[in-house]
């Protein structure tokens, strides 16, 4: 028996345990391309870097004098606030479309059709332009029976004002990109859960709330966001109206003191800042409605900077450990 023991030991293959204290090291996947393809982009990262520090046209006094001045500050609030009523407005008014085109009633449907098609259609800036020059197209409206009596009229010269004009363009246009995003999301849900809800009973409101929209959107969520930031930066466009958000005020100083790019790099500096504000909340938006799909939730990036920080200190401990 001892013989044959020591003959099975002998003939164990490397690395099978037998006759060894400790278990085989596991060596990962050497990955050279990959190195390869970082240490690239740290180069050229680092050329970037070093080109932004020491261009002297960028002038980056003048880029810190600015950057927290009143009048920007005054201009990224108003910037901030045309973003938070148009989009509010756009979604509301989209969910309205989506629903709309989603109905089986062909004037609805024509009708949230018609609406997205011609919005689509028209740019932005024309937009604009039209609401902003509304009360020249209708110098009067009125409220009363339709093609019959009228029972007040009121003039239309102070009742748009810029402000008002720009917040009225971008929420139009917003509703119809938004009800394309909300009603893809109804979509991506199987009508056949709405089909098992119906068998059970429950009620129509019921399966839209509990049902479909929580659904609806882990799909709504990520493009929802994407179109939102894209709203934060098409609010520039306002400018052609003289309105003193970011990009006009920016564009006024620049215009007084001849300092172009420093003060263009001003007005990008606060859009990558709220940019990146608004991806974080997607990011946690999409995390929530990620619960029941997956066994995890996704890592969030403290917890990603964690697990490296593990990761890190198991590796040094176990390069530190004697073979």
């Amino acid at each position: 028996m001892t013989a044959a023991t020591d003959g099975k030991a002998a003939l164990a293959p490397p690395g099978s345990g037998a006759g060894q204290s400790r278990p085989p090291r596991i060596v990962p996947v050497r990955h050279p391309g990959r190195w390869v393809a970082v240490a690239i982009a740290l180069v050229l990262v680092a050329q970037l870097v070093h080109a932004l520090v020491t261009n002297p046209g960028l002038e980056w006094a003048t880029f810190r004098q600015y950057f927290f001045d009143h009048s920007v500050l005054h201009g990224v609030w108003l910037t901030i606030e045309l973003t938070f009523y148009a989009a509010l407005a756009g979604f509301v008014g989209g969910m309205v479309l989506a629903f709309m085109r989603l109905s089986p009633n062909p004037l609805l449907r024509v009708t949230a059709y018609g609406y997205v098609w011609v919005v689509r259609s028209v740019p932005l800036l024309v937009q604009v332009l039209f609401w902003f020059n509304i009360s020249y197209l209708y110098s009067r409206l009125s409220i009363g029976v339709p093609f019959g009596p009228e029972f007040f009229s009121f003039s239309t010269t102070n009742l748009v004002s810029s402000v008002s004009a720009a917040v009225i363009a971008l929420s139009v246009n917003e509703a119809a990109f938004a009800s394309e995003i909300v009603r893809a999301g109804v979509l991506s849900v199987s009508h056949g859960q709405l089909e098992a809800a119906a068998a059970l009973g429950i009620p129509r409101r019921r399966q839209l709330m509990r049902i479909v929209l929580p659904q609806a959107m882990r799909t709504i969520a990520p493009n929802a966001a994407n179109q939102m930031i894209s709203l934060f930066k098409n609010t520039s466009i306002v400018s052609v109206m003289a309105i003193m958000e970011l990009f006009y005020t920016v564009q006024v100083i620049y215009g007084r003191t001849s300092r172009i790019v420093p003060m263009l790099l001003v007005a990008t500096a606060w859009y990558v800042l709220l940019t990146t504000l608004l991806s974080i909340f997607q990011y946690y938006v999409e995390r929530r409605f990620a619960k029941g799909t997956t066994r995890a939730l996704p890592p969030t990036p403290v917890e990603r900077a964690r697990l490296a920080i593990r990761n890190l200190r198991a590796a040094a401990a176990d390069e530190g450990t004697p073979r």
